[in-house]
């Protein structure tokens, strides 16, 4: 979700919500505790140079469970780190602490931010020596390609 859409699915919330990929909510007395850019320049395992711009939300909750971030409030710090850092509208990646700190990406249903999980990739799968999966074949393709004439080692098949 880019920065822009976060604001947008704001104007029509009363209360800010996020929701865990478990399905179980952040605690509604959560702070924002930073915005921030994220510009992050690496080489993968290929040898390609890469960059990567993030906009990070970090949420924490501690013991004042009165305090409560309402949609304005939100739009404010957001506007605040736009103008100071010169944010763009970027992809929005979301910290948030439960044992460890996690980074989800993040959706939104109509109602509530959803933090969505993140995975690890290899960016360079043709370089990097990992194999390609193979393709799979049901027995009854093998047999018929067989009777077919193509059989191993008569170079019929490239």
């Amino acid at each position: 979700m880019r920065l822009s859409q976060v604001k947008a699915s704001l104007r029509n919330l009363e209360n800010v919500r996020f929701l865990l990929p478990d399905g179980s909510a952040v605690p509604d007395h959560f702070h924002v505790t930073e915005i921030g850019l994220i510009d992050k320049k690496f080489i993968d395992c290929g040898g390609t140079i890469r960059e990567e711009k993030l906009v990070n939300f970090q949420l924490w909750t501690d013991t004042d469970t009165d305090h409560r971030l309402l949609p304005g409030k939100l739009k404010d710090i957001i506007a605040l780190s736009e103008n100071v850092l010169g944010i763009g509208d970027f992809e929005v990646e979301v910290e948030y602490q439960s044992n460890t700190i996690g980074k989800y990406g993040l959706d939104f249903n109509g109602n509530e931010f959803q933090l969505v999980s993140k995975t690890t990739a290899c960016l360079a799968l043709d370089q990097c020596g990992v194999p390609s999966q193979k393709q799979k074949m049901q027995l009854q393709q093998l047999v018929a390609t067989e009777q077919s004439g193509c059989k191993p080692g008569s170079g019929c098949c490239g």
